[in-house]
């Protein structure tokens, strides 16, 4: 779909008698037209909303007489209402649409309304291009689901579009259809993150304990067998480590800690495995892995280090627990808890992507953390990282082999987070845990935790929200390895 801020005319010169070499990619049209057909659709400036207002009096109080006198309503007062117009080349309002979110609070439901062509551009894809823009702003500014009320006579541009008809209403008398454009955001980061799992660990499935073993299959951490050993190992991918090499370092430890967190264990130290085409580069590398060493307490108990090879950065954690805790004993009825730091702030150069809640952290904050699941010992837990929360949760029930529903108006996130970016995000500290409802948890340290959602018997993830209604956010299971 098409960035809107990117569609529009490459040359701005019109001769009436000829076509233009551009068009609206929106409108549906195959190739160039008449340049009296051309338009651009374009978030409405202040000249352009009496137009747009005007157009819809016209439209749907006078042409229709949906509304009595005026159709304005309360989103026209709501600051955080869009317009987009189609503006004709020389400056003319043919048509708008008015977006904006649905609650008081943002959490990524957004509804469309007030859609409204001029007369005589209604043959030439003016509707069909507001109605492809209007689902591109929307995703581009974070929501998760995105709806509207399309008079029944309309709906099949809408459903030729790739909209779904949900079910029918009457507005001023005129039959509609409440429709939902599909957004699959969440699930599109599960697949791309998980969903190959269980094709390329095939290969090392014919061991006892492999991949963790009966009840631990696919944990955070892998049992070490014959002892009380929680053994945890992720890699940073070569371009992070290229582009910000402390941060790499830093994260290399965190995110093994936060696997041991998980499984319950107690850290006891780190293995690294590092190399960089420079030395200096391996420096700053080593660099963040020290002081996040230093921060947790947490040595790096030896390893391999190499200069002159491509950027390659890998961490294997070792904790000790008497009590492993699965990320598959959950069970239909479990209530669903996120336990996250919502302190911090974006990490520069990572927006929307990686939340760095630890790194302003003191020791006895950050071992508080880590603690919690330990102290809490809940049924399942796993840790937030690269499939995103509604990712994470979808593993959890698939090893526990069940489904789940969060409450997406519970679920805790940074102020400066929007839904959408807290769902897909690494969050630095975060536990999805599974547990019989109401029962009670350890201290949090600087963390907060909130039920979010419970465990169900049908398989993937859903969202409920405030009026009640539920989206499918992943389809069925999410790494394919099954039940723990």
């Amino acid at each position: 779909m098409a960035n809107i801020s990117e569609v529009g005319w490459l040359d701005q010169t019109y001769c009436a008698a000829t076509a233009s070499t551009d068009h609206c990619v929106l409108s549906g049209r195959p190739g160039p037209v008449a340049a009296d057909s051309e338009f651009l659709i374009r978030p409405a400036e202040r000249a352009h909303l009496t137009a747009y207002r005007t157009l819809r009096r016209a439209n749907f109080v006078v042409e229709q007489g949906l509304f009595a006198g005026t159709d304005a309503d309360d989103i026209d007062d709501d600051p955080r209402a869009h317009i987009l117009v189609a503006v004709a080349p020389d400056g003319a309002v043919l048509g708008g649409v008015r977006l904006a979110p649905a609650t008081a609070q943002d959490i990524g439901w957004w509804t469309g309304s007030r859609l409204v062509v001029r007369g005589g551009a209604r043959t030439r894809g003016v509707g069909r291009a507001l109605v492809r823009a209007a689902c591109a702003f929307a995703e581009n500014h974070d929501a998760l689901r995105f709806e509207a009320d399309v008079q029944t006579r309309h709906a099949p541009l809408f459903t030729e579009l790739g909209w779904i008809r949900l079910g029918e209403s009457t507005i001023g008398g005129v039959a509609h259809l409440t429709m939902r454009w599909p957004i699959d955001r969440l699930e599109r980061l599960a697949r791309s993150a998980k969903a190959m799992l269980a094709r390329a660990l095939a290969p090392l499935e014919h061991t006892p304990m492999a991949l963790g073993g009966s009840g631990f299959r696919g944990d955070d951490g892998a049992l070490v067998p014959g002892s009380d050993l929680i053994a945890a190992c992720d890699a940073i991918i070569p371009s992070m480590v290229e582009r910000d090499p402390e941060w790499a370092g830093w994260c290399a430890a965190l995110v093994n800690l936060n696997d041991l967190s998980a499984m319950g264990a107690t850290p006891v130290g780190l293995l690294d495995a590092v190399g960089a085409p420079t030395a200096s580069l391996l420096t700053r590398t080593l660099r963040g892995l020290a002081r996040a060493s230093a921060a947790w307490g947490v040595p790096v108990l030896g390893g391999h280090t190499q200069v002159g090879v491509p950027a390659a950065l890998a961490v294997t954690a070792l904790g000790r627990t008497a009590a492993p805790v699965r990320g598959g004993g959950g069970a239909v009825g479990d209530e669903l808890r996120l336990t996250a730091d919502l302190g911090g702030r974006w990490r520069p150069g990572y927006q929307g992507r990686q939340w760095d809640s630890s790194s302003q952290r003191g020791t006895a904050e950050l071992r508080a953390l880590g603690e919690f699941v330990a102290r809490t010992q809940p049924k399942a837990a796993k840790d937030v990282s690269m499939a995103g929360l509604v990712g994470t949760v979808g593993m959890l029930a698939e090893a526990s082999g069940v489904g789940a529903e969060l409450r997406i108006d519970h679920i805790p996130r940074p102020a400066g987070a929007s839904m959408a970016q807290w769902l897909t995000c690494f969050p630095g500290f975060a536990m999805i845990t599974a547990d019989r409802p109401h029962r009670s948890i350890a201290p949090t340290g600087p963390a907060t935790s909130t039920a979010c959602g419970a465990l169900t018997a049908t398989p993937g993830v859903r969202l409920r929200w405030p009026d009640g209604t539920t989206t499918t956010a992943v389809r069925g299971t999410v790494t394919g390895l099954g039940e723990s």
